[in-house]
């Protein structure tokens, strides 16, 4: 099905303003209505569309088309673009920047993180008892063979787990890790080492980490620092019993890299919720491998959690509309093309 933006219009002192909200969820009219805000639907799928709609716009939320330097300079009346993620690798904060436009974002604490770090877990117990792997071994009738794939398998407790990315999700995948016994290792370059250690997680380099872990686990975001951040040198660097897992995004990985890594038996496996091109192309050769658990971007979701994703989304576009600073900006430095107000 596909997603739609939503343009949105607002009635202030009895006059009706043409505004735009390109959105994801029809969810946020409850709360914009508290601002005078009307939701209008708009293309999802069409970046002429979106341009078109930009025109008008106060409010920017990112659906699937990125939102990019030209649809920035398309909305000479954009205060904000407000995205429901916790990433904001589709919108192009420069340019944001640039025109004096509010970037914010939706910290994974507010909405998801208990979501995103209960599936990291779930993947690494998956990945360490070879769920996926025996279970359709023995749902083809090839018992045996499931028996004689069960080794080699590690204990999990006692084993080790890198983090890379000592964020909320980070952090908080740590803490339920510990629970199984696992020794957690952290990469992070901008994490407080007191905030590390009151997790129990040991801050080390990225090379100390891929060599030492027994599972590594994404939690960053993507960035040009992060970038392909995971490639064939860092690859050839794990454990061959390690098991790689990414709930964070798939351009953090090279994608080439590691199914080299995974063919020519440098790790163990991989569990993948994210790729590098989403829908992932179905002869991408990841989906082929019965040593990669492969899902399609879920990490985040829950019925509970995605309830709240739009709320947050148009409580920050009412705190702008009505004057007031956003909660979660992104790009701190910004001159806002309104004057806004700290909220007390």
């Amino acid at each position: 099905m596909k997603r739609k933006y939503k343009a949105l219009k607002v009635v202030k002192k009895g006059v009706s303003f043409p505004k735009a909200v390109i959105s994801m969820n029809i969810k946020e009219a409850e709360e914009l209505a508290k601002v005078g805000a009307e939701l209008v639907e708009v293309a999802d799928t069409n970046k002429n569309e979106v341009i078109e709609a930009a025109k008008d716009a106060d409010i920017i939320v990112p659906g699937s088309v990125p939102i990019t330097r030209c649809i920035v300079e398309a909305a000479p009346k954009c205060r904000a673009i407000i995205t429901g993620a916790v990433g904001f690798d589709n919108i192009d904060v420069d340019a944001a920047t640039d025109n004096n436009i509010i970037v914010v974002n939706n910290p994974a604490f507010e909405w998801c993180f208990e979501e995103v770090s209960n599936h990291a877990i779930t993947l690494l117990l998956a990945c360490a008892k070879k769920l996926t792997m025996l279970d359709n071994l023995v749902k083809q009738g090839r018992w045996d063979e499931a028996k004689e794939a069960q080794s080699p398998m590690g204990s999990i407790y006692g084993q080790t787990l890198g983090i890379i990315g000592c964020g909320a999700i980070g952090r908080m995948t740590s803490r339920k890790a510990q629970c199984f016994g696992l020794k957690v290792l952290g990469y992070d370059p901008y994490v407080e080492k007191d905030l590390a250690k009151k997790n129990v997680i040991i801050l080390v380099n990225l090379l100390e980490l891929l060599k030492e872990s027994d599972y590594v686990s994404v939690h960053t975001n993507l960035n040009k620092d992060t970038l392909h951040l995971m490639g064939e040198k860092e690859f050839k660097q794990m454990k061959t019993s390690a098991y790689f897992i990414n709930t964070s995004r798939g351009s953090i990985v090279d994608e080439v890299a590691l199914t080299k890594a995974l063919e020519e038996r440098w790790i163990a496996g991989a569990a993948l919720d994210v790729f590098e091109k989403e829908p992932v192309d179905k002869d991408n050769p990841l989906l082929k491998m019965d040593n990669v658990i492969v899902l399609p971007h879920s990490g985040s979701y829950s019925d509970d959690a995605f309830a709240k994703m739009p709320i947050n989304i148009a409580k920050e576009a009412g705190r702008v509309l009505s004057g007031r600073w956003p909660k979660n900006v992104v790009n701190k430095s910004v001159k806002p093309r309104v004057k806004l107000v700290k909220d007390s």
